[in-house]
């Protein structure tokens, strides 16, 4: 008879005294571990009645080479390249990737999501909506499929993630502009789409604050996606009001700093280090369109390359272990400045 409930894999294999990953392999092969772990792993399910879940047993027995791939929003050619870099990886490796976009609609993330276990992946590499993401759907797949979270994470989910590190962006940027000239304010809109803007924030507060100085955070109305729009009608509005505080703007991400340059060049404003500027403008991310503003955009740098690198080689390991770590990882990726002619 059963002396406990027992929910899944994870909780059987704590209750039997056995690795996670050599249970999963069990359940795959029972040949394909040892006859003592064996005879162990047998006793256990006899005393306490566990079944495993189907789904994710023949997830793991009839393995395909398909590989989905879901961002938020796919014209935004930040996350067209990173794509591009994940899909150019599963390819090397012999696998089969499909793309998704969910264009910053929670529902349609749950439908791609729905999708996705009909085509039976050997695992999805996801960047969720974050905030706007209908979590315990998230969460669920995470469970179903090996999954690994990319760029936006949701704390608490899945097994890994792999991002870059906010506070490392933020110090980079607010401490060469405190170095370099005036104190920058922050540039960002009331309702981010993803929560990596909240980090900068707090970043930037935290960081403003142990250089002794007042943060001065500056937050635009707009939702969504749009946002060279969004920040340049939000400049438009500062700039036409009280103006800036400081002659030292740090946006958010750099779509908003795109979105800004528009306003500033409207309105006569000339953005730059040099002589007759009226303001500098710095940003976070390294767009791939930042080096082609006018003038080209100061930024920290996503490091892309091994973001991609690390989410696609720790999918590898997660489906090798059977779709579950002993404990949840997070990679981050420190930024690197980029100066360029704004600031």
């Amino acid at each position: 008879m059963a002396e406990t409930r027992i929910r899944n894999m994870e909780e059987f294999a704590a209750v039997a005294g056995i690795s996670r990953p050599t249970v999963s392999k069990y359940f795959h092969d029972p040949s394909s571990v040892r006859p003592t772990t064996r005879a162990r792993i047998e006793a256990a399910l006899e005393r306490y009645d566990y079944r495993p879940n189907i789904f994710a047993v023949n997830q793991n027995r009839k393995l395909t080479k398909n590989v989905g791939i879901v961002v938020p929003y796919l014209a935004d050619p930040f996350f067209a390249e990173i794509a591009r870099k994940l899909e150019e990886r599963c390819i090397a490796a012999g696998f089969r990737p499909t793309l998704f976009s969910a264009h910053g609609r929670p529902e349609l993330e749950v439908e791609i999501l729905d999708s996705l276990r009909s085509l039976k992946p050997a695992g999805v590499l996801l960047a969720p909506l974050g905030r706007a993401s209908v979590r315990r759907e998230v969460e669920q797949f995470c469970a179903d499929v090996p999954t690994v979270l990319f760029d936006s994470n949701i704390d608490g989910v899945g097994e890994a993630f792999v991002g870059s590190d906010n506070f490392s962006f933020v110090s980079q940027t607010v401490e060469y502009l405190t170095r370099s000239g005036e104190e920058p304010c922050f540039f960002e809109m009331r309702t981010p789409a993803n929560p990596n803007a909240n980090k900068r924030r707090i970043a930037y507060v935290q960081i403003m604050e142990r250089l002794g100085l007042t943060p001065r955070v500056i937050s635009i109305e707009g939702e969504g996606w749009a946002f060279e729009e969004i920040g340049r009608q939000g400049a438009l509005r500062v700039i036409e009001t009280d103006g800036f505080p400081t002659d030292t703007v740090l946006c958010s991400n750099d779509r908003l700093a795109i979105g800004l340059l528009s306003a500033c060049y409207e309105r006569g404003l000339r953005v730059g280090r040099g002589e007759g500027s009226a303001l500098r403008v710095a940003s976070h991310d390294d767009h791939p369109f930042s080096r082609f503003t006018c003038p080209s955009l100061t930024t920290a740098a996503h490091d892309y390359d091994s973001v991609a690198t690390r989410a696609f080689e720790t999918l590898g390991a997660l489906i090798e272990a059977g779709g579950r770590f002993d404990r949840r990882t997070e990679t981050l990726f420190a930024a690197r400045l980029v100066l360029r002619a704004s600031a």
